[in-house]
């Protein structure tokens, strides 16, 4: 398994804005453009929102960010694998560590939105493995035949529990 570094990310480097531009040209390009809900790095640079890199060495290999739409819910945003290590756990890891981001948070609640075409289906199938299951559209989605809504709860730390 690759031994990722992450990054709370201003979105400033060059690297991570070509990244973030490729993921809205893919979004773009599989998705109308009413259906494209992708952040560009302006956007994650909201105060609202909180945005990690991933690395092994010096290599960009993923992002993921938490934008806060309440005291208790968050929306898993930018998760994004670059090709080249997709199949390699990069999405399983960049979900893990965005999970425990969640849970130190205090949130309850954690959502997503992602495409319904195929090219999301891995995405689907990775986020129902981790919990998430199928929700209706919230915050300020409305309901999209090309969009995917799915939610799932964030265990509570037990802070009784020694590691």
């Amino acid at each position: 398994m690759l031994e990722l570094r992450f990054v709370l990310d201003p979105a400033d480097d060059p690297r991570v804005i070509a990244f973030l531009q490729a993921h809205l040209d893919d979004m773009h390009r599989i998705s109308p453009p009413e259906s494209v809900h992708a952040l560009d790095a302006e956007q994650l640079r909201q105060a609202d929102i909180r945005f990690w890199t991933a690395w092994v060495g010096d290599v960009l290999v993923g992002s993921c960010a938490l934008k806060q739409l309440d005291d208790a819910h968050l929306e898993l945003k930018t998760m994004r694998v670059e090709a080249d290590y997709r199949g390699a756990g990069v999405a399983q890891q960049l979900l893990d560590f965005v999970l425990r981001q969640a849970q130190q948070s205090a949130a309850r609640q954690i959502s997503l939105e992602t495409g319904s075409e195929d090219f999301f289906a891995p995405a689907r199938r990775l986020y129902a493995r981790n919990g998430f299951a199928a929700c209706e559209a919230f915050g300020s989605y409305r309901p999209d035949p090309n969009s995917c809504f799915m939610s799932r709860a964030v265990p509570v730390i037990d802070s009784q529990k020694q590691d």
